[in-house]
This record gives C-alpha cells, sequence and structure tokens, in this order.
C-alpha cells in the first residue's frame, strides 16, 4: 500500500514546489513508482512537467462526486496522467473554483480528494503519491490533509514561518478532532533558500528548530538547504537536478537523496 505525503506551507516562497518535485524524483531514482499531483491553481509543479493539459486534477475530483453529474467532463484518469520517470495529475486554474463548487453537496466536502484516489486505487499502483499544495490553508489543503500519511512542511528561517507553523500544526488538530480521519504526521520540516552567512537568518532557524523540537520531539527537521544557483538552473530548464550530470549538483543530489532516504525511513515504519 503506497504512502500519501503532502507538501504545505501556507507561506508562498518558502520553495514547496522545488522540494515536491525533485523529492519525487530523488524516490524514483531509488526505484519507486512515483505519482505526483499538483493541487495548486497557479500549476507551477504542472509547468516543471511541462504539462500542457485543459483538463486537470480539478475535473477529475469533480467527476468523482456524483452529486456533481451536472459539472462531470468526458474526461478520464487515463488520458489525464502525464506518464514519465514521476507521473503527474496536472492542476490548473479551475482548481481556484474547487470550494465553490462543492459547497452545496451532501457529501463530505474535505474528503473529494481521498475518495478519488480510493476509487481510482492510486495507493494500490503507486509506492508513493507526492501532493503539491497550494499556499493556503483552505478547502485544497484540508482535502490534501484528509488524504495524506504523512505532511512535509518546507520554510524560511524568519518569524513569519514560526507563526504559520504553529497554526498549521492547530489545523491538523482540527483534522483529528473531526473523527472522520486520521490526521497526517508531520514527517519533516526542511529549511530551504537559507543564508547562514546571515545572523540574524542564522538565529531565526536555530529559534525554530528549538520549538519544532519541543512541540514534536528531534529528528523532525531535516539539514538547511542553502540558496545556490544549480536549484535555479534546473527550474529554469524544467528539470529535475538529477538530470545533470556535473559536479555543481552533486551536492543538491545528495540533499535531495537524503530526503528520499527520510521518507523511505518514515514509510518503513507506517506499514
Amino acid at each position: 500500500m503506497g504512502k500519501i505525503i503532502s507538501f504545505i506551507n501556507q507561506k508562498g516562497g518558502v520553495g514547496k514546489t522545488t522540494m515536491a518535485f525533485n523529492a519525487a524524483h530523488a524516490l524514483a531514482q531509488n526505484g519507486h513508482k512515483v505519482l505526483a499531483i499538483d493541487l495548486d491553481p497557479q500549476a507551477n509543479l504542472s509547468l516543471l512537467f511541462k504539462a500542457k493539459t485543459e483538463i486537470n486534477i480539478f475535473h477529475l475530483l469533480i467527476n468523482s462526486v456524483k452529486e456533481l453529474k451536472m459539472h462531470h467532463l468526458p474526461a478520464l484518469l487515463g488520458s489525464i496522467i502525464v506518464k514519465s520517470q514521476v507521473d503527474l495529475i496536472p492542476g490548473g486554474q479551475d482548481l481556484s473554483g474547487f470550494e465553490l463548487t462543492v459547497a452545496a453537496i451532501n457529501a463530505p466536502r474535505q474528503l473529494v480528494l481521498k475518495k478519488f484516489i480510493e476509487l481510482n486505487a492510486l495507493k494500490d499502483r503507486y509506492d508513493y503519491i507526492i501532493i503539491d499544495c497550494p499556499p493556503t490553508l483552505g478547502l485544497l489543503v484540508i482535502n490534501a490533509l484528509c488524504a495524506s500519511d504523512g505532511v512535509i512542511i518546507p520554510f524560511r528561517p524568519d518569524d513569519f514561518s514560526l507563526k504559520g507553523m504553529e497554526h498549521f500544526y492547530q489545523v491538523i488538530e482540527d483534522v483529528a478532532d473531526m473523527g472522520i480521519v486520521k490526521a497526517p504526521e508531520v514527517l519533516l520540516h526542511i529549511p530551504n533558500l537559507v543564508d547562514l552567512r546571515r545572523k540574524q537568518e542564522s538565529n531565526d532557524l536555530l529559534k525554530i528548530i528549538k520549538s519544532i523540537e519541543s512541540e514534536l520531539g528531534e529528528g523532525k527537521v531535516f539539514s538547511p538547504f542553502l540558496n545556490k544557483a544549480g536549484l535555479v538552473k534546473s527550474l529554469s530548464s524544467r528539470r529535475s537536478v538529477f538530470e545533470f550530470k556535473n559536479q555543481e549538483f552533486s551536492e543538491l543530489q545528495d540533499k535531495f537523496s537524503g530526503v528520499a532516504k527520510k521518507i523511505e525511513e518514515w514509510s518503513h515504519g507506517h506499514i
């Protein structure tokens, strides 16, 4: 049975999509069958996959709700999945209308994604499903939380991130309090775009790590990803860091392989 992991941060600009994209490819490098789902209306993950399709995850989700039959389109999962080393169900601007579209249904609105995944037996077909979430805590993210086994939180080391994480932990507790699904586990925090030459940034990072450890225990924070030009170069060419052979990318490849190892270790403990 595969594991579903959402990359989440309600604050934009933390490199969440970059982390999701390269972590998915790191898992695929290790021989796993991986599916990425772009749940962000901005569809930046789909852009990295060079996916060009008007039909996306929004239409598949709506098609999976019987009460919304009047909105159904002739869209099949097999024709929408973009096949590659990592498969992709693309996102699109239509997702911005998800909350309004499902507002009147009687079925639990927060379980639409979970039911879609179950209906298509995606956890049986893939070892890992990586979800790139929008930078909000709206209904799309609640759907991702209700569908996920674990979450990874990329963040920038500043006070805003600390406050945002405290709010996010509360949202996970709210999911648990609903009593209809098991809340996902926070398996990892990833400090990203870090400049350790700046004393304030180093101090903020230490403060955040201490706060996370007091809340969740040790081992929940990955070593920082520094603000490297190589990552920008890979994104601009829409390729994962594993597609580059030059020495410039070896450190980044090792870092993302380390993230994949953490995910694998966590999933082995949650069979």
